[in-house]
């Protein structure tokens, strides 16, 4: 029996099977509101078999977004383009989950196909904010420093956002917290220089994102999973490390966290980090060994793969990027490779691959 298409039940949220599509920005909206392609892109995912479709990072204030055409759900007027996606993916047996993120330093960004550069105000960009006036690279204008009122508000902000995605109908929400993004940068030596109770140690690195996830949970349904995306490692010494991720791993589990997200890296432009197949996966093992549920991340690209990391008890669940992008059919087409049996949509049911005997 494949372990990938067994259910995997967490609080009063049950996944038909073990793949996750991974938040993935479509740097597709205008002014935060979800559109037709976010309906298409998100929902066909959900139609291809994944036990879970998160959206993209969905900014919790216009500041926090990566560029000027990333997701949004800071005001009420984005519900009801949300809300229609969470309708269709669970009409088709998924479940919809949704990231919320700040993008720190990071933000005002150009989308990918814009040149990623950063946005000045005068193009429709914004001034940034981070724990310290630290740019992510030496030819941008360095963030602004976040005063305790601010970081206040950045905590709100979270917590108004998690409402709106309960009235959204979201079921599971993920807290990002890696990728060199706000929550990531008060985690990490190399971006919190702060001398307050937001920096210096451990307990006051970590605080921010323990003040924002006691925030969500105290607005989001009990019975609902809450997971947090880290970067286990910053991959450049005297950064976040792998011990660190370990020990924040058992203290979000006793903040009513469900599972921990397992990326790395994107808080420092010079990192070297060695990408390969499932490079990320140990750090998923590493976290679990905790008590904690985990996912895998990164580079995961064919059935047997993600058959092998969660059937080996290296993770709960897999989730699927570029992989998802290139192939929103995947759990249908992995399925069959493992022998497992998945439902199909009935539209698609007389394309289902059959044997002889069958016939």
């Amino acid at each position: 029996m494949s372990t990938l298409f067994t259910p995997l039940t967490i609080k009063n949220v049950t996944l038909k099977n073990r793949i996750v599509v991974s938040p993935m920005c479509q740097y597709s909206s205008i002014d935060g509101f979800a559109n037709d392609w976010h309906l298409v892109h998100l929902g066909s995912r959900a139609v291809g078999g994944a036990g879970l479709v998160v959206t993209e990072a969905t900014a919790v204030s216009p500041e926090g977004r990566i560029s000027p055409d990333d997701l949004g759900i800071w005001k009420d007027e984005h519900i009801p383009g949300l809300k229609r996606i969470t309708e269709f993916i669970h009409k088709q047996g998924s479940v919809a989950g949704i990231q919320l993120a700040h993008a720190g330093r990071k933000a005002s960004t150009a989308s990918p196909w814009k040149g990623m550069k950063q946005v000045p105000a005068a193009t429709g960009g914004w001034h940034t904010l981070a724990p310290s006036a630290v740019a992510f690279k030496t030819d941008e204008i360095p963030p602004d420093e976040l005063d305790e009122k601010g970081i206040q508000k950045v905590v709100s902000n979270f917590s108004a956002a998690a409402k709106r995605a309960m009235a959204v109908g979201f079921k599971i929400i993920e807290i990002h917290g890696a990728h060199g993004y706000l929550l990531h940068e008060f985690l990490s030596p190399l971006s919190n220089h702060r001398a307050d109770r937001y920096g210096g140690s451990f307990e006051n690195r970590t605080r921010l994102l323990r003040e924002v996830v006691e925030s969500v949970r105290s607005v989001w349904p009990a019975g609902n999973p809450v997971f947090v995306r880290l970067s286990a490692t910053d991959w450049v010494e005297g950064g976040w490390g792998l011990s660190d991720s370990i020990v924040l791993a058992s203290i979000l589990k006793k903040l009513n966290v469900d599972l921990i997200d397992c990326s790395s890296g994107g808080n420092s432009s010079p990192a070297q980090i060695p990408v390969a197949p499932g490079y990320q996966v140990p750090f998923a093992e590493a976290l679990r060994k905790t008590g904690i549920l985990t996912g895998a991340v990164g580079l995961i690209t064919n059935a047997h793969q993600a058959e092998s990391i969660v059937g080996e008890g290296k993770a709960d669940v897999v989730f699927l990027a570029r992989e998802m992008l290139r192939n929103p059919y995947f759990p249908l087409q992995a399925a069959q490779q493992l022998g497992a049996e998945i439902e199909w949509p009935v539209q698609y049911a007389r394309s289902k691959p059959f044997t002889l005997s069958s016939l």
